[in-house]
């Protein structure tokens, strides 16, 4: 299946074509009712996909980088796995929203380059829904954003 996305990255009309087809994937081998994807700017993160637009807008930001998860995910690059309503309460200001939503379990994969953090995959779904081996699963699609993050970064520097 990463192959196929391989394939997509090549076509026009990137990156929401890209982004769509990823939903679709990820939706499939690994399971989320809500996926958002972020890049790294400074000390925020920023929304640059979200299969729930109403709720999470696309270029929403928020302030993670001097958080207890912006250290576990964006400093030491480690996957975060929140099985249950405390944990994703430990890890994001706005759990009030998330648990709202029924959405009590999450995984967020830091996206690496060049041993830099540009970016997470987050993955949330109904608690106790994800496991270890759905972080596996999902580790495995965070090199193909590399393109995509690297010029979301790009487009930001060059609007400020």
């Amino acid at each position: 299946m990463t192959e196929d996305l391989i394939e997509l990255l090549a076509e026009p009309g990137q990156p929401n074509f890209f982004f769509d087809a990823l939903d679709t994937a990820l939706a499939t081998r690994v399971g989320h009712r809500l996926l958002t994807l972020l890049y790294k700017d400074g000390d925020e993160v920023a929304r640059v996909y979200s299969n729930m637009p109403d709720v999470y807008p696309v270029f929403g930001r928020k302030p993670m980088g001097m958080t207890p998860w912006g250290d576990l995910v964006l400093r030491r690059q480690q996957p975060f796995l929140g099985r249950d309503r405390e944990a994703v309460r430990w890890a994001f200001f706005d759990h009030e929203l998330i648990a709202s939503l029924g959405l009590n379990s999450a995984i967020n994969i830091p996206v690496v380059y060049n041993g830099e953090t540009i970016g997470t995959i987050n993955l949330l779904h109904e608690e106790f829904f994800y496991a270890e081996k759905h972080v596996q699963l999902a580790r495995q699609f965070a090199p193909l954003l590399i393109p995509a993050f690297l010029e979301a970064r790009r487009a930001g520097t060059s609007k400020a």
